[in-house]
């Protein structure tokens, strides 16, 4: 099979979310100035902890040296013209990353969620059921089949525009909150189904 009907067999469905296949920018969870690298063996200097905005993946960088970082940064990691990150050495498990990663993470992963907040409203306007019995609106913390059944007969009569916008038709607070939750569960593998974590 040639590459690509290889690649849009397997673009042609993915979900919108994860639009891109490789990031182009991770959020800074912890770093090391004389870190050693956990997916590269001897590969040692200013390692980082961090989390893709786009599939929500933890990531081990390789920051340049005698560059400032500091926790929660945005950097860029894509292909060009990278200005503070050397290489992507892989991905991490939950289990892997340091305590502080840990306990930054959930106000990190809210952050991202803000900064993106078109796109996860576009997922509360788009979501599907995944069985008969189970929808995957149901699956974010805090939507019961209340909540589910007003956000689908709202969302087709108009689209939601903003969170305000489904909090004000809705009476559903926080989203970005309830969201984060989620996302939060899928990168410490409470759940088994993804719906924004890339694997």
């Amino acid at each position: 099979m040639n590459q690509d009907n290889f690649h849009s067999r397997h673009t042609s469905h993915d979900y919108s979310l994860h639009s891109h296949k490789f990031e182009e920018y991770a959020y800074v969870l912890d770093f090391s100035l004389r870190g050693k690298s956990t997916t590269i063996r001897g590969r040692e200097g200013i390692i980082i902890q961090a989390i893709g905005e786009n599939r929500l993946t933890l990531l081990e960088l390789l920051g340049i040296q005698n560059v400032n970082f500091e926790i929660g940064e945005r950097v860029y990691i894509g292909k060009e013209g990278r200005n503070k990150i050397i290489s992507v050495l892989g991905k991490l498990q939950y289990e892997s990353i340091s305590q502080s990663a840990k306990n930054e993470l959930p106000s990190i992963v809210e952050n991202i969620v803000l900064a993106n907040e078109e796109r996860f409203v576009s997922y509360i306007n788009s979501a599907q059921p995944i069985t008969p019995r189970i929808h995957s609106l149901e699956l974010i913390p805090g939507i019961g089949k209340t909540y589910m059944m007003s956000i689908i007969n709202d969302r087709e009569k108009e689209k939601f525009s903003s969170f305000s916008d489904i909090q004000s038709r809705i009476g559903l607070k926080d989203i970005h909150r309830l969201v984060a939750k989620r996302i939060i569960e899928e990168i410490t593998k409470e759940t088994r189904m993804t719906l924004f974590v890339g694997r």
